[in-house]
């Protein structure tokens, strides 16, 4: 079973939390489960952490947030879409849910969001862990190519199955075909009248994007306390030389890697998402809970 909550994120912009709500089996922490706060990628929806919410659940309140600006949040015509909302708005999520302590789980731009708030508010993360997001600047000209990329879009699409085949096989920035990936983009993807089009704007998504394109994320990194988790896919975005460099940066950092799998780690291969995440955060469970700095 799913419900969904709204959450007042910053700026009063109406979030959608989506908690997959079957009862946990385990409960740890004077009745409660322990909390897990899935964040997804941009371009995301909270439905792309479905199946890992689904075994999250056995032990954990697992709930995934529509991050403003995607799938069914408000997504306002001028923001603000800036790392301060985003990390605002998950702290909002957090409290208002009463999830803490809890474990973060993003992906990409949700990964960053998730280590920010970490190095901001220890109080209130018990764990962390990054999905395939570099902490290393990417600059200007890897800005110019999603706003390339986003040009090249043929929408819109006639049928879904266009949807799927398109980014899984027919796109540019694809290598090989990748089904995944085509489904994955076919679950962001509305009727219009005249076609398949995407729930969010590709203008928003450049503008959020370039609120972190620029900087470099170390410091940030360096400053949370909590035990973290870095997972690459090894044809991901994320290097291995940064990655393991980002678990050195890490007060209490710890590496996994899933194979046969690219950017889209828990998508591709969510068996091997899960034997890389899972033991961590049985792990995570264990340990005491934070208290205010």
């Amino acid at each position: 079973m799913v419900r969904r909550s709204d959450v007042t994120g910053s700026d009063g912009v109406r979030l959608a939390a989506w908690e997959f709500a079957d009862p946990p089996k385990d409960r740890r922490e004077n009745g409660r489960a322990p909390g897990v706060l899935l964040l997804h990628g941009l371009m995301g929806r909270a439905a792309h952490w479905a199946p890992t919410a689904r075994w999250l659940a056995e032990r954990h309140r697992a709930v995934a947030l529509d991050q403003r600006g995607h799938g069914r949040s408000d997504k306002p015509a001028e923001g603000p879409f800036t790392r301060e909302a985003y990390v605002a708005d998950a702290e909002a999520a957090i409290e208002q849910l009463a999830l803490a302590p809890v474990t973060l789980v993003g992906h990409s731009m949700g990964a960053l969001t998730a280590w920010q708030l970490a190095a901001r508010r220890p109080d209130l993360v018990r764990a962390l862990v990054i999905c395939d997001m570099r902490a290393s600047a990417l600059g200007a000209a890897s800005q110019r190519e999603w706003e390339d990329w986003f040009k090249s879009w043929p929408v819109p699409f006639a049928t879904l199955a266009d949807v799927r085949k398109w980014f899984g096989e027919d796109d540019p920035w694809v290598e090989r075909p990748s089904p995944a990936r085509g489904e994955f983009f076919a679950e962001v993807m509305a009727e219009r009248a005249d076609g398949w089009r995407p729930v969010f704007s590709r203008r928003q998504m450049l503008t959020s994007r370039e609120t972190w394109v620029y900087d470099a994320h170390w410091e940030e990194l360096a400053q949370v306390r909590c035990p973290a988790l870095v997972v690459r896919g090894l044809d991901g975005e994320l290097g291995r030389a940064e990655a393991q460099e980002m678990v050195r940066v890490l007060p209490r950092g710890q590496y996994a890697e899933v194979a046969d799998a690219g950017h889209l780690v828990h998508y591709d291969q969510p068996e091997g998402w899960r034997a890389a995440v899972e033991p961590f955060l049985r792990e995570a469970a264990e340990q005491p809970v934070p208290t205010n700095p």
